[in-house]
Order: structure tokens, then C-alpha cells, then sequence
């Protein structure tokens, strides 16, 4: 199988902007110019352009506007809700995972050094699930300590940005409530691909960003439920209801909300294309290639994220090179989380996983509602052809 066009399959790290979204976005990158925290004609259209928005939004995720605030990404959304619950709140103890993306990892570990807090980590088993008994005993163990007014904050991802695995986010947030914690989930990798109703979902926070849904870059939200009044995280202006200070990414809100308008509207369809796309390329890696396995639950194609796949391939000289290969391939695939190409650190999902052999090569193919069966063939057999010729060297 050959292809002329280059073959992407990072679509976790970022996805192609869908035309009608750009159709949405021109008028506000060109003629409605105007700021919309001004009071003149100019202004006024440009904020009925932000609020209609945020009705689109929060109607697909069955909300109310007045819970959706637009943000710059999902880093800010989660930095938000995690920073501003933590001082709005006065909580001392926060429980996250190994596996977080570094968004909300690295921030907690900030957190912790600064002294603001003590970090636990909930256990992960060898596919990267989550222990809902420690978890359990982790909120416990906080409120047995400091007395029934004792608070958690909980941040644990929808689903895993590189080994696909799925969070069992409703039995972790009835949880949450049974404890009084403050439940915070990052949804960047499920938005758009799942279907969320807020009127339903026992959480405090949850996060989206435009880019992972083909929408575009440098625009996400962050739903705050009514009961869960914080502080801002940007102060600066009135902007967001005083909650986010700062001109609003006008045309950025408008393509978010329509990428996942259009998400919404054809998610069925999408996800079937996509999931078929998944099992074709896990059997044909099973039998062009022996030895070959999968990481985390991404296999699993009717319980994970289905479009990711963490490829676990045979120890070889070649896997040091393996994504460069690939690229000269004409095909882009990942190592690990984008938050970290180009660095030699590797990836700290991959490292947290109890029985990793560090010495297999490891890649993360993710699908998109672009991507082809041809192009699956190309890559599945421009992967098994490098290893097939470093065999029989």
C-alpha cells in the first residue's frame, strides 16, 4: 500500500480545523471587529456573537450559560479550576494520579512544593485504572484527620491522552459527593467525542478545548457547576462575568462552538468511522507483527478512548528511532503526550504503568474523523516493513 499524502495520526495532540468552522469564524476575524466590552453597535454584536456561544455550548452539554466560562485552552481550564477551588475553599489535601496530563499534575506538584497542600496519589494497576477503593480511603483517611468539615479535592481525567483508558467519571463523582470532595475532571480528549449531560454528571468542574475537536487552537471553556462558587484565576477586567479578566478570543469562542456543535450532530457517525479505523489497524499490527501488544485499555475498543492506540512493539535498535522513521514515512504519529515532543524525558504515563519494559519502542497512533482505511494500511505497513527489515538484517 502507497500513499503521495502525508498520513497524520496525532489526532490527540491536535485535530484538522473543520471547514464550516472556519466559514463560522471569518466574519468575526473581518467585519465584526468590534470589542465586545464596549457599549457602541460595533461591540454589541460582537458580545451577541460570545453569548450565543456560550448557549450552544451549554445546551449540547445540557447546562446552563451561566456555568460555561471560555478560557484559552484546557491548561488554563484546569490550572483554574484547580488553583481557584484550592484558595476559594481553604483545602489542604487534593488526590490526583500518576497518569494525569501535566496540565493538572504539574500544577498539584507546584502546589504541594509551595506548601499549599498535600498531594496524595490514588494506585493504578498495570492497564492504568484507577483503584476506586484507595481512592476511597484516601477522601477517608483526610476526613477521619480533620474532622467532618474536611475537604478533598479530586482531579482525575475522562480519558487518557495516551493510553486511551476511560475514567468511571460518574462512579468516581458519587463518590466525591459521598465525601464532600470537590471533584475536578479533565474531558480536554473526550469532548466532542462523548456525550456529557451536566444536569446528571456528579461534578464540580469539567473542561474542553476547541483544537481537540476540530475546532481551533488557543480557545477551550471550563464548566464550573452553580453550587461551586470561585474565585477568578485571571483578574484584570469584567470580562466572564468577572470570572476570566482579559479581551475575549472572539472568533475562537465562535469556532469552539461550532466545532462542537458539529461534534455533537454527527458524534455518532464519527465514532463509528473512527472505532472501525481502530480494530483495523490493532488486527492487522497482530498479524504483520509478533510480539506486538497495547498499552493501557486502548485495545479495548468499546471501553476506551476510541481514538487513541498506545502500540507496544518488540525491543529493537530501531525503536530509537522509530518516530523519525515514521516521518520520513510522511506520517506523524506520537511518542507519548504533545505537551512533550521533542524532549528526551519520555513519557511519564508510560513510566507510571507497574511491569513498562523500557526497552520496547513505544508509539501512539490517534484517529480523527479525517483519516482513512488506506491510510491505516500505509502506516500498519510501513511499521511492520522497518521491523521486518531489521529482522533480516
Amino acid at each position: 500500500m502507497t500513499t503521495t499524502a502525508p498520513v497524520y495520526l496525532d489526532n490527540a495532540a491536535t485535530t484538522k480545523l473543520d471547514p464550516a468552522v472556519l466559514e463560522a469564524m471569518l466574519p468575526l476575524m473581518t467585519e465584526q471587529f468590534g470589542n465586545p466590552s464596549s457599549i457602541h453597535s460595533h461591540g454589541r454584536m460582537v458580545r451577541t456573537a460570545i453569548e450565543k456561544a456560550r448557549k450552544t455550548v451549554a445546551s449540547l452539554l445540557n447546562t446552563s450559560p451561566a456555568e460555561i466560562f471560555f478560557t484559552s485552552g484546557g491548561t488554563e481550564a484546569d490550572n483554574t479550576a484547580i488553583r481557584s477551588s484550592i484558595e476559594t475553599f481553604g483545602l489542604t489535601h487534593a488526590i490526583t494520579s500518576p497518569l494525569e496530563h501535566h496540565a493538572v499534575l504539574h500544577t498539584l506538584q507546584h502546589l504541594e512544593k509551595a506548601g499549599a497542600i498535600r498531594l496524595s496519589m490514588v494506585d493504578i494497576d498495570a492497564q492504568g485504572r484507577v483503584d476506586l477503593n484507595h481512592l476511597e480511603k484516601l477522601l477517608r483517611e483526610h476526613r477521619i484527620a480533620g474532622g467532618p468539615s474536611a475537604r478533598s479535592l479530586v482531579s482525575l481525567m475522562h480519558g487518557n491522552n495516551e493510553i486511551g483508558n476511560l475514567l468511571p467519571i460518574e462512579r468516581v463523582g458519587e463518590l466525591c459527593r459521598a465525601y464532600d470532595a470537590v471533584f475536578h475532571s479533565d474531558t480536554v480528549q473526550t469532548m466532542g467525542h462523548f456525550r456529557h449531560n451536566l444536569q446528571t454528571l456528579p461534578v464540580d468542574f469539567i473542561v474542553g478545548a476547541g483544537h481537540k475537536f476540530h475546532g481551533p487552537k488557543g480557545v477551550g471553556f471550563l464548566y464550573v457547576n452553580a453550587d461551586t462558587k470561585i474565585h477568578p484565576f485571571i483578574y484584570g477586567g469584567a470580562q466572564e462575568r468577572n470570572m476570566r479578566g482579559g479581551t475575549e478570543n472572539v472568533y475562537g469562542i465562535v469556532g469552539l462552538a461550532k466545532a462542537l456543535e458539529i461534534a455533537y450532530a454527527e458524534m455518532d457517525e464519527h465514532q463509528q468511522h473512527i472505532s472501525s479505523l481502530k480494530r483495523r489497524m490493532i488486527g492487522r499490527l497482530r498479524e504483520g507483527l509478533p510480539g506486538v501488544s497495547f498499552n493501557g485499555e486502548s485495545a479495548d475498543v468499546d471501553s476506551s478512548l476510541y481514538t487513541v492506540l498506545n502500540v507496544s512493539l518488540p525491543a529493537s535498535e530501531l525503536n530509537d528511532m522509530l518516530l523519525f522513521n515514521l516521518d520520513i514515512a510522511r506520517i506523524s504519529a506520537s511518542g507519548g503526550s504533545a505537551c512533550s515532543s521533542g524532549s528526551n524525558v519520555g513519557s511519564h504515563v508510560l513510566a507510571a504503568l507497574p511491569g513498562i519494559d523500557p526497552d520496547r519502542g513505544y508509539v501512539r497512533f490517534s484517529f480523527g474523523k479525517y483519516n482513512t482505511p488506506a491510510e491505516i494500511d500505509y502506516a500498519v505497513d510501513t511499521l511492520v516493513g522497518l521491523y521486518q527489515k531489521e529482522l533480516t538484517l
